[in-house]
């Protein structure tokens, strides 16, 4: 790849480096300059820009990087779409992130264009959680270096999550003279917590006094029983690997695999197992809801991965969580001020259908046959299949028509009575109907029958408000279309439009916020609105 300053005369192709503005518009960086931009740079006064220029060999950033998440990610992971070089990978369902660091730093030390950040190993994660990011560092990267790193995961990928599969666990606690049963109640309320947290449940407990023979009578008691997982919580903390509570455990037939772990708390945590059963000698801080070390080898085993003494003797980066005194605990601050982690955005579309589509005469453009299926039908469908959370249908002329016709569909319908005031009350109907926790929305024209859940996605993925990427409008060679992306920010604003127009002045408002999404064909640009288009497109299509 080519960087330097290039004449703007012959700056057509080239990637602008640098954000720029352009008389009322603003070139960000990453932007594929077409002739139109040429002149507007011209017109503006520019006589040359810092660009990239591609090569031969050079792999485009979002080809990069999607290549490379394809390599990368294994089962229960989930992709965005690319864009500016970046795709992001999130948890499908909840469990625990198992990553190959060896693999995952030999690929970093492939070439500096090519990177992958994931969250810890074994980090436990929810459904749509954001779990690694890959990172094509701008503007291309040699094709040789791609192949290499889709080399290094062609047996096996370097990442995937693990699903909590429902564990049966049973529990033996011992008891001393002094013990009170209202410790051991709440030890019992405690672990039940945390096994419900990942998806398993306690069935069984046996309690005894805290000699040999009762915890061994009370482990093969649990284990005849059928349980999968045995948890023991002695009344005293193993001090040995030949004390009560391991003594008890080889008296059961079972075999004690390794004491001790690098964290704290959690130090006297006891390994053992007998079959196929893992065995737990608890260390005292398990009578605690706070994080142990003990949370570190339930957590696996509740995802089904093994836990070698190996694992366990791994355990100490990061392994300190005990907050010492002489200096105020930052855990309450933290719990008090806590982000919740980095999830997938919560985008959702809302697909206006409710116009009287006067310029179609008296045809309802929405119902009418496209490729074999109601023209709106199109639209919906490509929603339905990207990644928003909920599909909204704004109706209103021939309310009951469009109902029947997206009858299979599952999307949630907000009609409109007000649809003869125009667009805008379409609009405001749909932000209206929109979940609470939704953070953006798309908004999609029922006419526009060549948009695909590729187009969305792609706006979804160049969402981030942080970044000042607030509004996605999707452009294709240089010509701004539909559907444009909002975030929640702009959704009072959204419902104050009034009249039959929607919200696209909002763009020219916001510039600071807007994101130009080029896409790769013309479907963001085509909708329908007379019947002389529409006999176009279908006789496009039918010759296709």
């Amino acid at each position: 790849m080519k960087f330097g300053a290039v004449a703007v005369q012959h700056a057509e192709g080239t990637i602008l480096a640098h954000s720029h503005r352009v008389g009322k518009r603003s070139f960000k960086k990453g932007r594929v300059l077409s002739a139109e931009d040429v002149a507007a740079l011209k017109e503006a006064g520019y006589e040359d820009i810092v660009a990239a220029t591609m090569e031969a060999g050079d792999v485009g950033e979002d080809v990069a990087a999607q290549r490379l998440v394809e390599a990368v990610r294994g089962e229960g992971l989930r992709a965005s779409a690319p864009f500016t070089g970046r795709c992001n990978l999130f948890a499908e369902h909840d469990g625990v992130l198992v990553v190959d660091e060896e693999r995952l730093e030999e690929l970093n030390l492939i070439t500096e264009e090519l990177t992958l950040a994931t969250l810890a190993p074994f980090s436990v994660v929810a459904a749509r959680q954001m779990l690694a990011t890959v990172k094509v560092i701008p503007f291309s990267a040699p094709e040789a270096d791609v192949a290499r790193c889709e080399a290094l995961t062609s047996d096996a990928p370097i990442m995937h999550v693990v699903p909590f599969s429902e564990r049966a666990v049973g529990l033996v606690q011992t008891r001393m003279a002094a013990t009170k049963e209202s410790v051991l109640d709440k030890t019992t309320k405690v672990l039940e917590q945390r096994l419900e947290r990942l998806g398993s449940r306690l069935v069984a407990e046996r309690r005894c006094a805290h000699q040999t023979e009762e915890v061994t009578d009370a482990i093969a008691g649990l284990l005849e029983a059928g349980v999968d997982v045995v948890l023991i919580a002695g009344a005293s903390a193993i001090v040995d690997r030949r004390d009560v509570v391991p003594a008890g455990i080889v008296g059961a037939g079972g075999q004690v695999d390794h004491f001790g772990m690098p964290v704290d708390p959690g130090n006297l945590l006891l390994l053992a197992h007998r079959g196929d059963t893992p065995i737990i000698g608890l260390p005292g801080c398990a009578r605690s809801p706070k994080p142990s070390g003990f949370d570190f080898v339930l957590q696996r085993i509740a995802a089904g991965i093994p836990v070698t003494p190996r694992d366990v003797m791994q355990m100490g980066a990061g392994g300190l969580l005990k907050e010492h005194g002489g200096r105020r605990s930052p855990r309450a601050k933290e719990d008090a001020e806590a982000k919740a982690p980095a999830r997938a955005p919560r985008v959702a579309a809302i697909v206006l259908a409710g116009g009287q589509s006067r310029r179609m005469g008296t045809a309802n453009k929405m119902l009418a046959q496209v490729r074999g299926k109601p023209m709106v039908v199109h639209a919906v469908e490509a929603a339905l299949s990207s990644d928003a959370v909920e599909v909204i249908v704004v109706t209103g002329h021939e309310r009951d028509r469009l109902e029947a016709a997206l009858a299979r569909h599952e999307v949630k319908f907000a009609h409109n009575a007000e649809f003869d005031r125009g667009l805008s009350t379409s609009l405001s109907r749909g932000i209206s109907a929109l979940d609470p926790e939704v953070e953006a929305v798309l908004i999609c024209l029922g006419d526009m029958p060549e948009l695909s859940a590729r187009h969305l996605n792609r706006l979804i993925a160049g969402f981030d408000p942080v970044e000042g990427r607030a509004i996605c409008v999707p452009t294709f060679g240089g010509k701004r279309g539909n559907p444009v992306l909002f975030a929640r920010e702009l959704f009072p604003e959204m419902q104050d439009v009034r009249g039959d127009v929607g919200a696209k002045h909002l763009i020219g408002e916001h510039d600071e916020l807007v994101c130009e999404v080029e896409m790769d064909d013309r479907a963001v640009l085509l909708d329908i609105d007379s019947p002389e288009q529409l006999a176009d497109f279908v006789n496009a299509s039918t010759n296709d």
